[in-house]
């Protein structure tokens, strides 16, 4: 039998890996092993300056620890420096949550239009989310429980624009199977621009009907979705 794998959390822009906490819970309890990544851009120290290529670092670093199989799932941002770090043979599978799976030479920025969306605050060398119009619960959590959707508010951080403006120099999409999530309420993230990017890669596209973060509101969902990605064909003939 195929060695089982070890899941690798990815959290999106001005998120952590405190937002995990609901799935990686249900996720321990059936019995699987869950490793997760505080991304520089956001975590570290001082931001100010760091790259994507920063982020995709931490990445690589955090799949070569781990010793068999990977299971990467990345949210949102995530997915951009996931694309770029998840090529390592030990990778099994990537399931994109909400994500921008975007191809060479492409970066999240030009992604959305090549202009900061209305509820970006671009602040010199770093962005935040929200506005008074746009706040960051309705953007993110709209589906999430209040107590929850404020805490998880009240979490989100500074991040290096640098990270939105860099463009990608590899695409582990073309060499392993993936799986795309896609959240069919989402406030940011129109639903025909995650069906264009889940088909750019082929990935297996499951739907949920969600805010942009089901981790949080539906996260029960989102754990039996990594679970069939991490059990099935394509998984086990990634793996060898």
């Amino acid at each position: 039998m195929s060695e089982k794998p070890t899941l690798l959390l990815v959290h999106g822009a001005w998120h952590g890996s405190w937002a995990w906490d609901p799935l990686a819970a249900i996720l321990e309890d059936r019995g699987w092993t869950v490793e997760r990544v505080d991304l520089p851009t956001v975590h570290a120290a001082d931001p100010i300056g760091l790259h994507l290529a920063d982020d995709a670092d931490a990445i690589s670093a955090a799949i070569d620890a781990i010793d068999g199989p990977v299971v990467v799932v990345a949210h949102s941002y995530g997915g951009v420096p996931t694309t770029q770090a998840a090529s390592a043979e030990n990778v099994r599978h990537i399931v994109y949550i909400a994500a921008f799976v975007l191809d060479e030479g492409e970066s999240l920025l030009g992604a959305v239009g090549g202009v900061a969306p209305s509820w970006w605050v671009v602040d010199g060398p770093l962005a935040t989310a929200g506005t008074a119009e746009e706040p960051p619960i309705s953007l993110f959590f709209a589906d999430v429980e209040p107590d929850a959707a404020a805490t998880a508010a009240a979490k989100l951080r500074p991040q290096s624009v640098l990270a939105f403006q860099e463009p990608l120099t590899a695409v582990a999409w073309r060499t392993k199977p993936s799986t795309f999530v896609l959240t069919e309420q989402d406030a940011i993230f129109p639903v025909p621009a995650q069906e264009g990017l889940a088909a750019r890669a082929g990935s297996t596209l499951r739907r949920l009907d969600t805010s942009h973060s089901p981790f949080l509101s539906q996260p029960a969902a989102v754990a039996d979705i990594i679970e069939e990605a991490a059990t099935g064909p394509a998984a086990v003939a990634a793996d060898g």
